[in-house]
């Protein structure tokens, strides 16, 4: 059987290496079964990837690709947290968060690349509800943000 670590890896992305949170707070809070990540920006070795507002800066595939890299960023954390990624039982919830110009309506298709990685890692325990925001801002002028919560076994 096929590890979704294993699978990240068939999918042609690395898993990185958990991100240290950048304030005061924890990457991952677990309360009983359930995990919850903190928002993860799309940081890469360290890096924000890019900069910007979609529908100003980025167009939907540029803020789909950087919600696949934020989803990458929140399975290093829950790797971290629970030793192995087939410990996750089911994706419960995602928030999306997508700094946008005030005419930009797509956020949806943008949080597509984080539901659609989630999807392709974990099969049908990677679905899940979710949530789309449109924001002014986000930290270090990200484009996008993603949190998640896991149902852990």
């Amino acid at each position: 059987m096929t590890t979704p670590e294993q699978r990240v890896e068939e999918l042609g992305f690395t898993l990185p290496a958990p991100a240290k949170p950048a304030g005061s707070y924890l990457p991952v809070v677990r309360t009983g079964d359930l995990l919850y990540t903190s928002g993860q920006v799309p940081v890469i070795e360290g890096k924000l990837h890019q900069t910007g507002k979609l529908g100003v800066d980025l167009g939907v595939d540029e803020g789909k690709a950087q919600a696949r890299i934020c989803v990458l960023n929140a399975l290093a954390a829950l790797k971290a947290e629970l030793g192995e990624l087939s410990r996750v039982r089911r994706i419960v919830k995602v928030v999306v968060f997508v700094a946008s110009a005030p005419d930009f309506t797509e956020q949806p298709q943008v949080a597509n690349g984080a539901s659609d990685l989630l999807a392709e890692v974990f099969g049908d325990q990677g679905k899940h509800a979710r949530s789309a925001v449109g924001v002014a801002s986000l930290p270090l002028d990200a484009p996008v943000e993603v949190e998640l919560i896991a149902e852990v076994g």
